[in-house]
């Protein structure tokens, strides 16, 4: 756990406007800013969850304390707290590993299968400006599209093992290589590929491969992997018992944030608080970011800094997801506190800091986190109107 770590991010809200306080780093890995070698990939995509009918309310222990007790996750009617997002599911699709799957971001893949079921979605750019999703899903039994599916790179076999997820690609950059043997993944250019993807006839290569529910429990079993969690994992976020606002911890550091502005340059993301329904409603391309079953809302938005780079004479990024101490921003119910965060180890959880230098504390529902540059902090917009 953090101990009284100091935070360095500025929260530069004076007219109901931040833009990102720029911050001293050193990139990563080896830039090459000379002409950089063509990217070949083989193919990936988005993600969040839908809200469940949660059953009677168990009585609460008289704790004192605001956090969910994940260490006893079950209730009644087949019901269990997801580790996802702190809200009732459906036990089988609970007590399972979830699948993290790569998805497209290109317009010509749009809209984006099964992201709307996605409890945690993770974006980042990979090669340039270009952006990717990782979309964690648990309840995919009923899903009969997912994607398009696309290949993965290094970082996001971290991002997966964090969440003991089952990660599902198409193909993957030459550097990733030697990480994928980390997590257990299914992998559409190998041998299993057959069994877990397929072709649609609607879009054009590479923006065509897609799985479902059924291809992947069917590849899980070919390929032996555990669908039970491991005896030590026990889950990834704090979530909040009840509604919870940032300013009752963060009265001084709370402040309004109905409008925010990631700083992705290619597709222009941002997501904007709704006052009636108490998510945040996302855009990108100058338009609302719809996936296959709709609007995409989300009620946790975190914008994580990174060091990043470039792998030497190529275009792909090397992203540290390791080094601890850097910023970042937390959002809920139209409020951010900047953040630090800290990994545990190479292969363990990232815990989130607020200001006071305790973890935070998520509200239960969906969670998008913006892995951004941490040389673009800079281009990070927060509107408090």
């Amino acid at each position: 756990m953090k101990k009284g770590m100091a935070w360095a991010l500025c929260l530069c809200m004076a007219a109901g406007v931040l833009g990102g306080c720029a911050n001293k780093y050193e990139e990563a890995a080896v830039i090459a800013e000379t002409s950089a070698q063509p990217v070949t990939e083989t193919s990936a995509e988005i993600v969040i969850i839908q809200e469940t009918t949660a059953p009677e309310e168990e009585s609460q222990p008289e704790s004192g304390s605001k956090i969910l007790d994940l260490t006893d996750r079950t209730g009644k009617d087949g019901k269990v707290r997801s580790y996802l997002t702190g809200e009732w599911v459906d036990e089988t699709a609970g007590n399972r590993r979830p699948i993290a799957t790569m998805m497209s971001n290109d317009k010509e893949s749009l809209p984006q299968y099964g992201i709307n079921r996605a409890g945690v979605v993770y974006e980042a750019n990979v090669e340039g400006t270009m952006n990717r999703y990782m979309s964690i899903i648990e309840e995919y039994d009923d899903l009969e599209r997912i994607g398009s599916t696309r290949s993965c790179r290094t970082y996001y076999t971290y991002f997966a093992k964090e969440f003991d997820a089952i990660y599902s690609h198409f193909g993957q950059s030459t550097f990733a290589v030697p990480y994928l043997k980390n997590v257990d993944n299914i992998n559409g250019i190998e041998g299993i590929g057959t069994v877990a993807f397929y072709r649609s006839s609607d879009k054009s290569s590479p923006h065509n491969a897609y799985t479902s529910g059924e291809r992947l429990k069917n590849a899980i079993e070919k390929l032996g992997y555990s669908t039970e969690y491991a005896e030590d994992y026990h889950g990834h976020y704090q979530f909040a018992e009840e509604a919870y606002d940032l300013d009752t911890d963060y009265e001084e550091e709370a402040q309004d944030a109905k409008k925010v502005v990631p700083g992705y340059v290619m597709n222009e993301a941002y997501f904007v608080f709704n006052e009636e329904d108490g998510l945040y409603h996302r855009y990108q391309y100058r338009d609302v970011h719809r996936g296959s079953d709709g609007p995409i809302t989300v009620k946790n938005v975190l914008i994580q800094y990174c060091q990043t780079g470039r792998y030497a004479m190529t275009q792909y990024l090397n992203i540290n997801v390791h080094t601890s101490g850097e910023n970042g921003y937390f959002f809920t119910n139209g409020k951010g506190i900047p953040i630090t965060w800290e990994k545990d180890g190479e292969f363990g959880v990232t815990h989130y800091y607020g200001p006071d230098g305790k973890e935070i504390i998520l509200n239960q529902g969906k969670t998008w986190v913006c892995i951004v540059n941490a040389l673009d902090e800079n281009k990070t917009e927060i509107y408090g109107e």
